[in-house]
């Protein structure tokens, strides 16, 4: 999903009640950005409750009608998901007082009335930078070096804050745990070379399955793999297509005891209403289910769904 994200043309919010402000910021920045807008506070919370994971950079008027821009920045620090967007204020006010308390509020700068738009230009960039630089930053941090997908850290934090989410909206979260089959056989047989080749595969095919802006794909550790999956309520469907995949590669496995490809075994589990229970009690429960998939047979996938009675 980052790597994605570092891809795609840098997302901008621009939030004025003044029509001609937001034509004005959208024409100068346009071009170069790709510009939301919003006329109010309740609109601009909305627009980036949607776009949290897109958007680098909110521009910000501190006085509009109804919502000011100060509380619009409280509400948007006190969200998760919206919480290190960085923020430039757009103000007429030349108060000294005032630009110290957005900026103890977490506003990044800001830009005067009326605007000059060669300093929006430059200040704007920058901040876009910095944006950047914290995504690769954090990419590094959190991506598996070999694979490319989530690593283990991740993976633990992401399950944190997706059970919280859920717990919050009621959906349902599904869990999958996935280990090659024979993967230390295939090792053995082929050397460590081709075993991270088959690795980068499988992962490539996983990452297909997970596309949508809050899954998540992780290399669990060693040849295994997990996935997040909030909102599905069928998530073995969605993993039994990976299975098959996998299968479909036909990666060559000579010293299998499973088949003559590679493959894979899958626990799958289904958390129908996220409540009390610790993520311990869930990894513990799919890994269960992993276990029987392999003790069955393998190249299998194994589900259930845990619901509190």
């Amino acid at each position: 999903m980052l790597e994605e994200l570092e891809q795609e043309q840098p997302t901008i919010l621009i939030v004025d009640d003044e029509r001609v402000n937001r034509t004005m910021l959208a024409e100068l920045l346009g071009q170069q950005y790709r510009v939301l807008l919003a006329k109010d506070g309740p609109g601009a919370l909305t627009i980036a409750n949607r776009e949290a994971h897109r958007l680098m950079l909110i521009l910000l008027d501190v006085s509009m009608p109804g919502m000011d821009g100060y509380e619009v920045l409280a509400q948007l620090r006190g969200n998760e998901a919206t919480a290190n967007i960085p923020i430039i204020f757009i103000t007429g006010q030349s108060d000294a007082a005032a630009e110290e308390y957005g900026l103890r509020l977490g506003a990044a700068d800001y830009v005067s009335k009326p605007i000059r738009p060669a300093v929006v230009s430059v200040r704007v960039r920058n901040q876009i930078e910095m944006a950047l630089q914290r995504r690769t930053l954090e990419r590094l941090a959190h991506v598996d070096g070999l694979t490319s997908l989530s690593n283990r850290r991740h993976f633990d934090d992401m399950l944190q804050r997706t059970s919280r989410r859920c717990l919050r909206t009621g959906e349902p979260l599904g869990l999958a745990l996935i280990d090659i089959d024979h993967f230390k056989q295939y090792n053995d047989h082929y050397g460590h070379i081709q075993g991270d080749e088959a690795l980068k595969s499988v992962a490539h095919t996983l990452m297909q399955h997970a596309r949508r802006p809050f899954d998540i794909a992780a290399r669990f550790g060693g040849e295994e793999f997990a996935l997040i999956l909030p909102g599905h309520t069928e998530p073995q469907t969605l993993v039994e297509q990976f299975r098959q995949d996998v299968a479909g590669m036909g990666i060559s496995h000579a010293a299998s005891q499973t088949a003559s490809h590679l493959t894979v075994s899958c626990g799958v589990l289904t958390i129908a209403h996220p409540g009390d229970e610790t993520i311990e009690e869930w990894l513990q429960k799919v890994d269960s289910l992993l276990y029987e998939a392999k003790t069955h047979g393998r190249n299998r996938v194994q589900a259930a769904t845990y619901q509190l009675d």
